[in-house]
């Protein structure tokens, strides 16, 4: 078998910047189509760029030419229209097309857990989970009435150092410096899963060209299962202070912030445990190995590293402040 050519539609965000590395880096002879190098997450050597749209099939087309690809993978398709254009652009030009959906797309709140790829897909809460459920049902129409060659791959909550957990970014890391308290969803004992991105990536690089993967979705998360007061701490402890932790209700939240409650209704307010063994029966071996606790450091050490980093969301910060003020227990709520 010859070196597989791989085309990635997107190749710098956080977590395709991962698997672009290990692509490379395990003799795949990958092309990368955008309209810019990410100064953030700059591409590895060795990697063909095409300067094209994908919002505009026709520069595409012009980009890519004649050639082919074993494997063509869309990091950037959030709707149906998105994914029926990515359809009709690479028929017959791909072994393998890999839609990268979410697994906020599963039952939710999930009925049982550990959630698994049988789990139903049904999100009333979220608009992006719901785009990403119909861009599903379009491609398994595709590849059952067409054969269209589509395997979906589910991350969950995945992040590299740029990416703090929490909602505002560097805006909850300066409050924590600052000795202001932090807010929580709940009373924050929900468990998360974070997965670390170079985890992710190295699970899934093996399912590029994989035909066994075709008209199959698998999700690929980490086992390191954490509260959200555990999550807010290790950071905390990342920057060597004392979290201040205030626990709100999500609907209030929401009732503050209709955009910050839609991400914690629709995905972060419930409890999310995943099975893997549908990913290891795929990928023999493969576990996730990095921690949070060490994920949290190089969170914080690439924050602190530039002042440019440390940017407050001044609207949400007033937002947490009041809601703070709202739902601080008082010192002396005791017998």
């Amino acid at each position: 078998m010859g070196q597989l050519r791989v085309l990635f539609i997107g190749g710098s965000g956080v977590i395709s910047s991962a698997c672009s590395r290990v692509a490379v880096k395990s003799g795949i002879d990958l092309f990368v189509l955008n309209r810019g190098q990410s100064t953030i997450r700059p591409l590895p050597p060795g990697v063909t760029v095409l300067r094209a749209d994908i919002r505009e099939p026709r520069t595409v087309r012009e980009e890519i030419k004649d050639l082919d690809f074993d494997a063509v993978v869309d990091w950037v398709a959030f709707t149906p229209g998105q994914v029926q254009a990515d359809i009709d652009l690479f028929r017959g030009r791909t072994g393998q097309y890999i839609f990268i959906s979410s697994a906020s797309a599963y039952q939710t709140p999930p009925a049982r857990v550990p959630v698994t790829e049988s789990t139903p897909l049904r999100n009333p809460f979220w608009q992006y989970s719901r785009d990403k459920i119909d861009c599903e049902n379009l491609l398994v129409g595709a590849y059952r009435e067409q054969g269209f060659p589509a395997t979906i791959v589910r991350p969950s909550h995945t992040y590299d150092q740029t990416l703090v957990p929490f909602d505002g970014g560097w805006t909850v890391l300066g409050r924590m410096l600052a000795g202001k308290p932090v807010i929580v969803h709940g009373d924050g004992t929900s468990l998360w899963t974070l997965t670390h991105h170079d985890d992710f990536a190295r699970a899934f690089v093996p399912l590029l060209g994989y035909p066994r993967t075709l008209g199959e979705a698998v999700h690929i998360t980490s086992d390191d299962v954490l509260s959200w007061n555990q999550i807010a701490e290790t950071l905390a402890a990342a920057l060597g202070v004392q979290a201040r932790l205030v626990h709100v209700p999500s609907d209030a939240i929401a009732a503050a912030d209709p955009g910050w409650g839609a991400g914690l209704l629709g995905d972060k307010a419930h409890s999310m445990v995943f099975d893997n063994a549908k990913l290891r029966s795929i990928v023999p071996g493969w576990n996730a190995v990095i921690r949070f606790e060490q994920g949290a450091r190089e969170i914080v050490a690439w924050h602190l590293a530039d002042p440019a980093r440390q940017v407050t969301d001044a609207s949400l910060d007033a937002v947490m402040d009041k809601l703070a003020v709202t739902w601080a227990q008082p010192a002396s709520d005791t017998l």
